[in-house]
């Protein structure tokens, strides 16, 4: 029996999808979270084998979530379930021990396939996301490089700040309350930045501030 903690800050959803699950044979929902405390708990009390993991959450991000759960039960397999489609929210779930990163819009279907895939060790990523997870991994540096000197230059303190927030899949929103900036100057620190590196989006510039180890 597969055993699944959903999180999610949208309790229809959660309900929705609990639904779904509890008709299967071979799973059932043990509980739900809406928030990185909630699930971080019920993680520790329920001892789910699976998690559905929403990205945006009230107190944090999904990542916060995965990082605490799986600190505390390395065991645990995580699989995000969300809305956003950006490459940088793909890359650092999985870099943060995810061991899936799915659309809401996924075909219940495949959603199931996908569930029943992991007990036999596969990842529940689409051929689309694995593909773009290898791209990044190909344009990567090895982990000792240091950042070039000319692009410490180019760029104030501040901006490196809004790009290694880049890097890390954080919202504009995300970053003016980090920062205590308004969302307005983050606007303009991005802007500045893809202009002075040649860059053409913040997947690029997230991209980029990986290979060069910001």
């Amino acid at each position: 029996m597969i055993r699944v903690l959903i999180v999610d800050d949208h309790i229809l959803f959660q309900e929705g999808i609990a639904s779904l699950l509890n008709k299967q044979s071979d799973m059932t929902v043990v509980g739900g979270a809406g928030s990185v405390k909630e699930a971080v708990v019920q993680s520790c009390l329920l001892q789910p084998d699976v998690v559905l993991m929403d990205f945006t959450l009230p107190d944090g991000t999904g990542l916060d979530a995965t990082k605490a759960i799986l600190s505390q039960r390395p065991s645990t397999k995580i699989v995000f379930l969300t809305v956003h489609t950006e490459d940088e929210h793909l890359i650092q779930a999985i870099r943060h021990g995810a061991k899936g990163y799915l659309l809401k819009n996924t075909p219940v279907t495949e959603l199931l396939a996908y569930l029943r895939g992991l007990e036999r060790g596969e990842a529940a990523l689409p051929p689309t996301s694995v593909s773009r997870i290898l791209d990044e991994l190909a344009h990567q540096l090895p982990a000792n490089v240091e950042p070039e000197p000319e692009i410490m230059g180019q760029l104030t303190a501040r901006q490196l700040d809004v790009l290694r927030a880049l890097k890390n899949g954080a919202t504009n929103k995300q970053i003016a309350q980090n920062l205590v900036i308004s969302e307005q100057t983050v606007k303009n620190h991005i802007s500045h930045i893809l202009t002075s590196l040649n860059l053409h989006s913040r997947h690029e510039a997230a991209s980029f501030a990986r290979r060069h180890n910001l």
